[in-house]
C-alpha cells in the first residue's frame, strides 16, 4: 500500500515534519535570539575608541558564549559519520512472521534516516581508515521509531557486552601519546586481539577488502544480532538482517586507502553527496534469515553467538524490501550530529533475543546519548521525533520544547481517567516474547559452541579468491609490522595459525617471529557469497578520470564521452588547467580538475586522450603518472588513438584498452570500466605470483 496517496502517513511525511523547524535567515533583518534587532555585529561595544571592551556588552556576550558551547561531546565510538534521507519500501509481505507495520503489505512505504559512520577514528578523522563500518537506519513507522543498527560485517569482535569498554580502549589512541590515531596498527589492540581470541572471525573480516570499502553506496550491512519476528498469533522466529546494496560489494586497495586519507579524508561522504546530487540515489535491499523457535539447537553455531554469520548456504536470505536514499541533510548538526540511534527502539512485531551482546547494547546506546545530547528528552530532538502522536508522563529537563497543558503526570490516575491510557497487545500495544527462562544465575558462557572461535573465520579464508588471500595477508603484514613487542606479535601469529597454515607463515615471515607451529582447525566449506568475487558489477556511477590536453580527436572523444553518459559514469575532466578545453573540430570539455587538485587513486578507471599543453612536458609527466598508478592498482585504463604514446609497453596488459584500430574501443572500454580490477596484472608486475589461476 502507498501511502503517499492518502495524506499522512506518506513518502514525505518525515520531510513535512521537519519542514515545520526550517528557516532561513537570508534577506531578513539581524536580530538577536530574543528578536532584539542588532545595529553593529562587527565592533564590540568599549569605553572610547581604544578602550576596553564593556561588561554590558549583551550582544558580544550572547555570540561568543553561544559559540563557545556550539560543540558537544563527540561519540565514544562511531563519532566520524554522515547522514542522509531516504525512503523504505516493503515488496514482500511478511504478515506470516511479524506483526511490524511496515513490513505487512507489499509497497508500504517508510521514511527514513541512514547514519554511515567508522567505528575507531575521532571524528576529525579520515573516512578511508581501516575500520569496521556502522550502518544505522531509523525507520518512521506507523507503530513509532525502528532503529536497525548494522555494521559492514555480520560478525563482532566480542561476545558478551561485558567486554565492549575494553576493547574501545585496546583499539583507541595510547593513552600516553594520544597516537595513532583511526588504526589497530597499534600495540595494545593487537594485545587485547591476541588475549580475546573470539575476535578471529571479526578481524579476519577487517584485514579483508572489507575493511575499506570502496563507497558506503557498495557496503553491506548486517545487524550483528539475532532478533526475534512476532507475528498475529504469538509465535516468534528467530531472524537475521542484511542491506544488500544494489551496485555490489567493493573495495579499496591497501595502498589505495591509505593514499586517499591524504588526498581526500572526505572520501565517502563526498562520493555519497556527489550520487545523491547527481540523482543516482543509492539503493539496498534489505534481507533476512529465518530459523523457526525449535530449530534454534539445529545448527553448528550459536544463534545467540554475535561472532559469528549465518552461512547463507545454509539459512538463505529472503529479500523483503528496498531502501532508496534520495535526500541529503539541510544542517549537519541539526539532523546528523543530533541523531540518535537506540537498538532498543522497537516495533510490534520485533523483539530481542538472549544475545548477551544484544542484551547489553539495549542499555548502551541510549545511556551514552543521554551523556552526549545532554537530556533525557533526546526523542524531542527534530530527526529524532517519530512522525506518530506521542504521549506520556515523563516531564521537564533540557530540551524540554513541548509545553504540557495538563496537569496530570502520573501512572494510575483518576483525575485524568487514567490517562494516558495503556494499549492491549491486540490493539498494537508493544509486547515482549514470552521466552522461557531458566537456571541458576551465573556468569559464563552459554552454550559450548560460543568456545569455537575459529571454524568461521577459517570458512571465510576459504571463500576468498586468491587476490583477496593475496591481500589479506599484505594487511595482516602491514598491521602487525607495526607491533612493537615482539612477543605480541608471536602471539598474534600463533593465533591465525588456527585459521589458515599460509596466512600465518606469511605473516611470521614478514614480521620477524618464528613460524607457527599450530595446526589449524579443519574446515573445508566455502561460503562464495563472502568473496568480492561473485559480488554485482556494475559501470553505473564508477569514476573515470578523462586526462585531456587541447587539439583532441572530437568524433572518438564525443562516442567515449557519451557512453559514459549514458552508463551512468561519472566523470572528471583533468587537465593542466581549469576551463574550456578545445578538440581539432571544435567540441569542448570543461576540465573540472587540475592534476594538482586531483589524484589517480580517486578514480576507479583512466581515459587518456592526451593533447597539446602550455607545458608539454610537465603535462606528459603527469599523464605518465596517473597511468602508472591505475595500473599498479589493477584498474581499467582507455587510451585515445591521440594518446598510444603513454601506453607504451602495455599494448597486452589486461584491462588497458586502446583505440588505434581497434573498432570495438567504446565497448571494451565500458566492459573494462564494468569489470573494475584486472588482478592477473600482478603475474606482468611480478609483484604476487600467487594470483596465479585468476579469472
Amino acid at each position: 500500500m502507498d501511502h503517499t496517496s492518502q495524506g499522512p502517513p506518506g513518502e514525505n511525511e518525515k520531510t513535512r515534519q521537519l519542514n515545520q523547524y526550517r528557516e532561513t535567515n537570508t534577506g531578513g533583518e539581524m536580530t538577536s535570539d530574543a528578536g532584539l534587532k542588532i545595529t553593529n555585529d562587527r565592533w564590540s561595544l568599549r569605553a572610547g575608541k581604544r578602550g576596553p571592551t564593556l561588561f554590558q556588552d549583551s550582544h558580544f556576550y550572547k555570540k561568543q558564549s553561544h559559540l563557545n558551547r556550539e560543540r558537544i561531546p563527540e561519540k565514544v565510538v562511531h563519532a566520524r559519520g554522515f547522514g542522509v534521507h531516504g525512503i523504505f519500501e516493503c515488496t514482500q509481505s511478511m504478515q506470516e512472521y511479524t506483526m511490524a507495520d511496515f513490513l505487512k503489505e507489499p509497497g508500504t512505504k517508510t521514511p527514513v534516516f541512514v547514519r554511515f559512520s567508522n567505528f575507531i577514528g575521532n571524528k576529525g578523522s579520515k573516512d578511508t581508515a581501516i575500520d569496521v563500518r556502522g550502518f544505522a537506519t531509523k525507520f518512521y513507522t506507523q507503530a513509532g521509531n525502528y532503529d536497525n543498527l548494522a555494521l559492514s560485517f555480520p560478525a563482532f569482535v566480542l561476545q558478551d557486552a561485558m567486554k565492549f569498554a575494553d576493547f574501545v580502549h585496546a583499539v583507541k589512541q595510547n593513552p600516553t601519546t594520544d597516537v595513532p590515531q583511526a588504526t589497530i596498527a597499534h600495540d595494545n589492540a593487537w594485545d587485547y586481539i591476541a588475549n580475546n581470541q573470539e575476535s578471529a572471525h571479526f578481524i579476519m573480516w577487517l584485514m579483508s577488502g572489507r575493511g575499506r570499502p570502496r563507497s558506503w553506496r557498495m557496503m553491506e550491512g548486517y545487524p550483528i544480532n539475532a532478533f526475534r519476528f512476532i507475528n498475529g498469533q504469538g509465535r516468534s522466529t528467530f531472524v537475521r538482517f542484511v542491506w544488500k546494496p544494489l551496485l555490489g560489494v567493493h573495495s579499496l586497495g591497501l595502498e589505495e586507502a591509505n593514499i586517499i586519507g591524504g588526498v581526500d579524508p572526505d572520501y565517502h561522504r563526498r562520493d555519497l553527496i556527489e550520487a545523491i546530487e547527481r540523482g543516482a540515489y543509492p539503493q539496498y535491499n534489505l534481507g533476512v534469515q529465518l530459523i523457526p523457535e525449535e530449530d534454534e539447537f539445529k545448527y553448528d553455531f550459536d544463534l545467540l553467538d554475535a561472532t559469528k554469520l549465518w552461512p547463507e548456504e545454509v539459512v538463505p536470505v529472503q529479500i523483503i524490501g528496498r531502501m532508496t536514499l534520495n535526500r541529503l541533510v539541510d544542517n549537519f548538526f541539526a539532523e546528523e550530529e543530533q541523531s540518535s540511534f537506540d537498538p532498543s527502539n522497537l516495533v510490534p512485531g520485533i523483539d530481542f533475543s538472549l544475545d548477551p551482546v544484544l542484551q547489553g547494547r539495549t542499555f548502551a546506546y541510549r545511556d551514552t546519548d543521554y551523556h552526549r545530547l545532554g537530556t533525557g528528552n533526546i526523542e524531542s530532538i527534530p530527526i529524532n521525533q517519530p512522525v506518530v502522536k506521542v504521549n506520556f508522563n515523563q516531564r521537564d529537563g533540557y530540551s524540554r520544547y513541548r509545553i504540557d497543558a495538563d496537569p496530570v503526570h502520573f501512572h494510575n490516575n483518576s483525575l485524568a481517567d487514567n490517562t494516558p491510557a495503556e494499549v492491549t497487545p491486540t490493539a498494537g500495544g508493544f509486547m515482549h516474547y514470552p521466552a522461557e527462562v531458566q537456571g541458576a544465575i551465573t556468569r559464563e558462557r552459554p552454550s559450548e559452541k560460543f568456545g569455537d572461535h575459529f571454524s568461521q573465520a577459517r570458512l571465510f579464508w576459504n571463500s576468498m579468491s586468491p587476490p583477496e588471500k593475496h591481500n589479506l595477508i599484505i594487511t595482516f603484514n602491514f598491521h602487525v609490522a607495526r607491533i612493537k613487542n615482539k612477543k605480541v606479535r608471536q602471539q598474534v601469529v600463533d593465533m591465525f595459525a588456527h585459521v589458515a597454515t599460509e596466512l600465518a607463515t606469511k605473516m611470521a615471515e614478514h614480521v620477524g617471529v618464528n613460524l607457527p607451529q599450530i595446526t589449524p582447525v579443519e574446515v573445508t566449506a566455502t561460503s562464495p557469497v563472502l568473496s568480492e568475487a561473485n559480488t554485482i558489477f556494475s559501470a553505473a556511477t564508477q569514476k573515470v578520470g578523462v586526462l585531456v590536453g587541447e587539439g583532441f580527436e572530437d568524433k572518438e572523444v564525443n562516442e567515449i564521452i557519451g557512453a559514459l553518459n549514458q552508463n551512468g559514469v561519472f566523470f572528471d575532466v583533468i587537465s593542466e588547467r581549469l576551463g574550456p578545453v578545445t578538440g581539432t573540430g571544435g567540441t569542448m570539455l570543461e576540465a573540472n580538475q587540475l592534476f594538482v587538485t586531483a589524484s589517480p587513486v580517486l578514480y576507479d578507471s583512466l581515459y587518456v586522450i592526451g593533447g597539446q599543453a602550455r607545458d608539454q612536458t610537465k603535462f606528459d609527466q603527469d599523464i605518465r603518472h596517473y597511468v602508472n598508478m591505475a595500473y599498479r592498482h589493477f584498474k581499467p585504463i582507455g587510451l585515445a588513438t591521440t594518446a598510444e604514446r603513454y601506453g607504451k609497453g602495455l599494448k597486452k596488459a589486461a584491462g588497458v584498452v586502446f583505440a588505434m584500430d581497434n573498432l570495438d574501443f567504446e565497448t571494451e572500454f565500458m566492459e573494462a570500466v564494468k569489470r573494475q580490477r584486472f588482478w592477473e596484472r600482478a603475474l606482468e608486475q611480478k609483484t604476487a605470483p600467487e594470483f596465479v589461476g585468476v579469472p
